[in-house]
């Protein structure tokens, strides 16, 4: 059986349906049906497994797929239709029960949808699915390669574009990050699982040889994820992946800052947070003032630090826009450095994520020394290496058929343990960096303190003078040098800030690159005036043949 050929008429027979209307709404479409099957699949060998016969599926039994799905000639039609859209749907959208799988159901059902409005075409997909067998290791094996293309296929999917990552970037950074069995894993903004799941199939490739390790990696890798349609799609991910009940919370990880304790801290973080948009005034409320944004990326950054252990390390994707900016951005930096030893930026280039994103893109990786609560003087990060990512020879862009491949990362893995200067490689001594700010802020801090000192002592010859009824130029003339106090207080700590916190901006471009020889500029223009000419020649030339044409007709 043809696993890819099945999937194939399953699309096509979407197509023909008028309530489905595009590749996001036809992978959802597919997505909660694949979920219901691969879900009816793993209690079959649950109940097969119970020796005591007492596993009861926290579905019903009328809704598991073996029983109204199963039987190529069941219901079709009208009568179809209305069972999902009335029964089914409303049903294990409001399940009872607390425990984890039950959960999973309710979560999957209560933000999904059934587009499809023909009963018809809906048993033929029913049948089509059918065909996969999700006992057989083969099929189950096959389909994992399936659904991973589907995923990729978000890539183009409209805004849903925004939940997949690269494989190739997802390998490389769970790779360089080693997640080990026993240490808690997190992605907190997991899309459709690409993190976990590398991360899964990176610790058994170490060896997960018995039931206990298997338990123990299946209780230490959490997800969380805010919209239905990558929700659903990860923890169906994460099934295929041999994880009985994924641990994938159906929320706004943001809203966890506030509540985050050392039973919650994590060992290693992967993760590609949102980033270009704006979260609300509510969630943003939540964090620290001096960090508050409406930028996501940023957020997520703070958060993520927050959720390490002392000693846990990240691997993350972030803009170009969250290594620079001032005011807030600057102030989450300088917590990063001064919390953590960044010690690898991967430049990328511009179109790894194309066609959802083609702003420019970095990983960061790091690990966490102590807690902004801390409040540390010294700076954990002393020195940052970065390496400019190279696209392959006589490529100029990545794209959805050209899609970067985890063997062009081979480059980055060599380098990584024995890091030299080159070319595409540098380093930046970030202590030298904030000492040289710190100096040279310094004068200007003072400055402030000492116009803050005067507009006080100012303010209380005025507050005397008031008070005394005084009536002449006196207090004209101090309420103006008043303000003068406070003005230039205010700009000698502008321009101080401006200083400092420019120590802590990471957009730091590649001082080793051989820029291409564009020769002698006056020997270049000389080239452009004489093609300027033969152009103007060539066109005088045309409207003469062009005119005698005329002439002669």
């Amino acid at each position: 059986m043809n696993v890819n050929s099945v999937v194939k008429s399953i699309r096509n027979i979407m197509r023909q349906d008028k309530g489905v209307n595009g590749d996001a709404q036809r992978l959802e479409q597919l997505g909660w049906m694949l979920f219901l099957k691969i879900f009816d699949a793993k209690d079959e060998d649950l109940e097969d497994m119970d020796e005591t016969g007492n596993y009861v599926s926290p579905i019903p039994e009328e809704y598991q797929w073996r029983n109204w799905a199963a039987n190529d000639e069941g219901i079709t039609g009208d009568e179809l239709i209305t069972f999902i859209d009335r029964e089914l749907f409303p049903e294990l959208a409001n399940l009872k029960s607390t425990d984890g799988r039950t959960q999973l159901v309710r979560d999957v059902f209560g933000g999904n949808n059934n587009y499809m409005k023909s009963g018809q075409l809906f048993r033929q997909v029913v049948n089509e699915l059918n065909k996969i067998d999700f006992h057989a290791s083969k099929d189950l094996q096959v389909f994992g390669n399936v659904y991973e293309t589907l995923l990729k296929e978000l890539q183009s999917a409209g805004s849903s574009g925004e939940f997949y990552t690269p494989r190739a970037v997802v390998e490389f950074m769970t790779q360089m990050a080693d997640p080990k069995l026993g240490e808690k894993v997190l992605d907190p903004a997991c899309g459709t699982g690409g993190f976990l799941t590398a991360a899964i199939e990176h610790i058994r490739d170490a060896g997960v040889e018995n039931i206990e390790q298997r338990k123990q990696l299946q209780n230490t890798v959490h997800g969380m994820e805010l919209k239905p349609l990558p929700h659903m799609l990860a923890v169906t991910n994460l099934i295929l992946h041999d994880i009985e009940v994924p641990d994938i919370s159906y929320e706004d990880s943001l809203l966890r800052n506030q509540s985050i304790k050392g039973k919650n801290r994590v060992d290693v973080i992967l993760a590609n947070p949102p980033f270009g948009g704006n979260v609300d005034e509510a969630t943003a409320s939540t964090f620290p003032v001096g960090f508050r944004t409406k930028e996501s990326a940023d957020l997520f950054l703070v958060m993520m630090v927050n959720y390490l252990k002392q000693g846990g390390r990240a691997a993350i994707v972030l803009p170009d826009g969250s290594l620079t900016g001032d005011g807030i951005k600057a102030r989450i930096r300088e917590m990063l450095l001064r919390n953590c030893n960044l010690h690898t930026i991967i430049r990328l280039p511009n179109s790894v994520f194309k066609p959802y994103a083609s702003v420019a893109t970095n990983l960061l990786f790091f690990e966490k020394v102590s807690s902004p609560a801390e409040d540390m003087e010294e700076f954990a990060t002393k020195e940052i290496w970065y390496y400019e990512h190279q696209l392959p020879e006589g490529s100029k862009g990545y794209s959805m058929t050209k899609p970067i491949r985890l063997e062009e990362f081979d480059k980055e893995k060599d380098w990584w343990e024995n890091r030299e200067e080159s070319e595409v490689s540098w380093k930046i001594n970030l202590s030298e960096v904030i000492e040289k700010a710190v100096q040279n802020a310094h004068p200007h801090y003072e400055k402030e303190k000492e116009l803050k000192r005067a507009a006080y002592s100012l303010k209380e010859k005025l507050t005397q003078l008031k008070r005394e009824d005084k009536t002449n130029g006196e207090i004209e003339k101090l309420e103006k040098q008043l303000r003068e106090s406070e003005s230039g207080a205010r700009i000698a700590k502008q321009t101080a800030d401006s200083i400092y916190y420019g120590a802590f901006d990471l957009d730091y471009k590649n001082p080793n690159k051989v820029e291409e020889d564009l020769g002698d500029p006056i020997k270049m223009l000389e080239k452009f005036r004489k093609a300027e000419q033969e152009m103007e020649a060539l066109q005088n030339s045309i409207l003469d043949e062009l005119s005698d044409a005329f002439q002669n007709k």
